[in-house]
């Protein structure tokens, strides 16, 4: 049977222009791509890319004030808003710019707007007309999730933060996740009032208890007030504003209020079902190991799957897919190990195990030492920083690291490499010190400070 393509990819994100650029590019594949939106997907579009350079915005001020403390001669000066979003707008155009382009110098065919499934070799279009591909590539992505409660549609998610006609006095937002303290960071160093609620004990639920504990003790010193164990019970417009009903008892009104709550597949609509492709419980695309899903011809990556995601993960499960299906070379999604940084303020980046998923596991000793950095401290500023290891007893592995510090995730990009290599501890022992910096404190402490 003859097929008007060998790989049809919906789907325009990281995950989805990697892979069909990569098997038209280096394997000679003829490919489609149809995307309904922009291209870029979530990270170039609504996340990753526009939050990180929001991130550099917020910094500024408190750089100020350190910048006087060392001398400089800098008078405050106001945060100018809507210049900084028309620049952030136009470099989020020049972005996917260059995603059109890298997929036309591929030879990939592109089809601006929605794709479905009709059956296992097919796809049809918004516009009625039909493709047949012999595989299809599903790389929809996610989207934010609201939680169902009176008033949810005057909420914001962080697809909207980007495009504020001017930022809020009083923000509120609800999530405990990284999204929501990314943003809540973000705001309160742009010079926004915050407040974050979260339902759970502590912020940041599954990274290592210490780390997250001193994210959420340097947020509050930072002004940001997080109340715990609270969420909404409803919302309602009062004269242009939010005003907002807690489980804690209190009512108050706000002039925005964003919702982090979660995030859900794009799954919807699509023909899935019919088809016999099994859907988890939130909507997520089930795939085995090589990304393939119960009907042979069809595969996912990235978001829709909901394993693990990140921009690089959709990417590699891109990659791993060509390798799989157009270079005749068998290979499994590698999950395991992968450094992550969240750009909290203070950052912060981790890889592999938590002290308490490590303890559960096997008896272990933990090194950590927390201090404040030097151009902080002679700024006169209490920011902590923390550094840390968890070390198996048996094998003298080191099976997590977790460092709170300015500058984190160019951190553990570095020292994930030693973990996924399989470092010990007296590997990092090894290693001389670079003095003076902040990381020379991981191949420093000799004495764990207990163990479990």
């Amino acid at each position: 049977m003859s097929f008007d393509y060998d790989l049809f990819v919906i789907g325009g994100g990281s995950g989805g222009v990697r892979a069909a650029r990569v098997a038209a590019g280096e394997t000679g594949a003829k490919v489609g791509l149809a995307e309904e939106s922009r291209y870029g997907g979530t990270c170039v579009i609504r996340g990753c890319v526009p939050k990180k350079l929001m991130v550099f915005a917020s910094e500024f001020a408190p750089m100020v004030e350190d910048a006087r403390a060392f001398g400089w001669d800098i008078a405050d000066g106001p945060f100018n808003w809507t210049a900084f979003r028309t620049k952030l707008e136009a470099e989020l155009d020049r972005l996917e710019g260059v995603y059109r382009k890298l997929l036309a110098n591929s030879g990939v065919d592109t089809f601006d707007q929605r794709a479905v499934l009709v059956d296992p070799h097919t796809v049809e279009l918004a516009d009625g007309t039909r493709r047949t591909a012999k595989h299809i590539l599903i790389a929809t992505g996610g989207r934010p999730s609201v939680a169902e409660l009176p008033g949810a549609e005057l909420a914001l998610t962080s697809n909207d933060m980007f495009h504020l006609d001017e930022l809020p006095e009083r923000l509120l937002i609800v999530g405990g996740g990284y999204i929501a303290c990314e943003f809540a960071g973000i705001m309160n160093g742009l010079g926004v009032e915050v407040i974050q609620f979260y339902r759970g004990e502590q912020i940041l639920r599954g990274f290592d208890d210490e780390a997250r504990g001193l994210v959420c003790e340097e947020m509050c010193q930072n002004g940001i007030k997080v109340h715990l164990g609270t969420n909404v019970l409803e919302m309602r417009d009062e004269d242009g504003k939010v005003w907002v009903k807690a489980t804690n008892g209190s009512e108050q009104v706000f002039d925005k209020v964003m919702f982090a709550t979660g995030r859900a597949p794009n799954t919807d609509g699509l023909g899935l079902e019919t088809l016999g492709i099994e859907l988890g419980r939130s909507g997520q695309v089930v795939v085995d190991d090589y990304s393939q899903t119960a009907v042979p011809s069809v595969y996912a990556i990235g978001d829709v799957t909901d394993r693990v995601n990140l921009t690089p993960v959709a990417i590699r499960e891109g990659m791993a897919f060509v390798e799989t299906v157009f270079r005749g070379n068998p290979t499994p999604v590698d999950h395991d190990l992968i450094p992550t940084a969240i750009f909290t303020q203070p950052e912060m980046g981790t890889v592999g195990l938590s002290e308490e998923a490590a303890a559960e596991q096997e008896p272990i000793e933990v090194y950590a030492t927390s201090f404040k950095p030097m151009q902080q401290s002679f700024a006169g500023r209490a920011q902590k920083v923390l550094m840390k290891l968890i070390v198996s007893q048996d094998t003298r592995k080191v099976l997590g690291c977790h460092i709170v510090a300015p500058g984190a995730g160019e951190m553990i990009q570095l020292a994930g490499i030693a973990v996924k290599m399989g470092a010990t501890k007296e590997d990092f022992d090894r290693t001389v010190a670079v003095h003076p910096t902040m990381s020379e404190e991981i191949v420093t402490m000799r004495s764990p400070v207990r163990k479990g």
